[in-house]
């Protein structure tokens, strides 16, 4: 699933690529994936894109008309396998709906002002049997119901250490690795740098969020540094590379088997429900492998 770090990249990376220029048209493919009806899809042609944001793990695309609601946003939440590729010429239009995994295709106008024919764009993608990608089309981002409910942004000036603190202390004897992932407590985290962030604070995923003020200061370190290192390594990269750089940027989430870089041990893995997590039980758990049924209880929100 794009995270903060990715999610942030990708909006920089379109922005580049959009900001000025005028929507020809947009279209649905994956019906179930648009969420919003008022305003209408169509709505968005002829606008001219603003502005390109993200919003915990949402990308957020601006947009002004000449007509009333004058500003529109585009809002789309990738979920856990869906992506945006960008097209250097104009598609074919599409001529059936299915479940592929085109789930709507935004085309631009051309930079010169032809209209006769559509220029570049992009497409956005999910690879899954399992449809969770949304798509709405608001006046604002926080009439979408999962932005207008996320917690704060771990990596803004106001996100300090006394205020995680809090955080940590009102989920209580909740598990931790569940504590990081819930959009309502903290935006942006998923379960990859979830994974990233415990190991580097050497704790365990079932880890109870209250904790003494020592385990609090070592874990908001950890965040703060794996988080704003992957910003880093993903800023200037081309939305394409964004996936692999992300997989490459990983010590033990998705290395099942492969030596820990700390200590050497072997990850491990556990799955739950249809997801799972990796970690290293020398670096965070003492020795002892975690049993895979104990997560069965983690609360994650999307």
């Amino acid at each position: 699933m794009p995270e903060l770090p990715e999610v942030e990249a990708l909006a920089a990376d379109l922005g580049e690529r959009l900001i000025g220029r005028t929507i020809r048209r947009v279209q649905i493919a994956e019906v179930a994936a648009l969420k919003t009806f008022d305003p209408p899809v169509d709505a968005l042609e002829h606008a001219v894109i603003t502005g390109t944001g993200r919003r915990g793990k949402h990308l957020v695309i601006d947009v002004e008309r000449d007509e009333e609601p004058r500003h529109l946003h585009l809002v789309l939440h990738l979920a856990r396998s869906g992506w945006v590729r960008w097209r250097a010429e104009a598609p074919k239009p599409t001529t059936g709906r299915g479940r592929g995994p085109l789930a709507a295709r935004v085309v631009l106008e051309r930079p010169d002002g032809d209209e006769g024919v559509g220029g570049d764009g992009f497409d956005v993608t999910e690879q899954a049997t399992q449809k969770r990608l949304a798509i709405h089309v608001v006046a604002h981002p926080d009439q979408v119901l999962s932005i207008a409910t996320l917690g704060p942004e771990p990596l803004d000036a106001s996100f300090t250490e006394e205020r995680f603190a809090q955080i940590l202390a009102h989920a209580g004897r909740a598990q931790i690795k569940g504590v990081l992932r819930d959009q309502q407590r903290i935006a942006g985290i998923g379960n990859a740098y979830s994974d990233e962030i415990l190991h580097a604070a050497r704790m365990s995923p079932f880890h109870p969020a209250s904790m003494p003020p020592d385990d609090v200061h070592r874990l908001y370190a950890s965040l703060q540094k794996v988080l704003g290192d992957a910003v880093e390594r993903a800023h200037g990269v081309k939305a394409s590379s964004l996936k692999s750089e992300k997989r490459q940027g990983m010590r033990v989430h998705g290395r099942k088997g492969e030596a820990c870089p700390v200590c050497g041990d072997t990850v491990r893995q556990v799955i739950y429900a249809d997801s799972t997590f990796e970690y290293c039980a020398t670096c965070q758990t003492g020795g002892k492998p975690l049993a895979d049924r104990v997560l069965s209880r983690l609360g994650v929100r999307r």
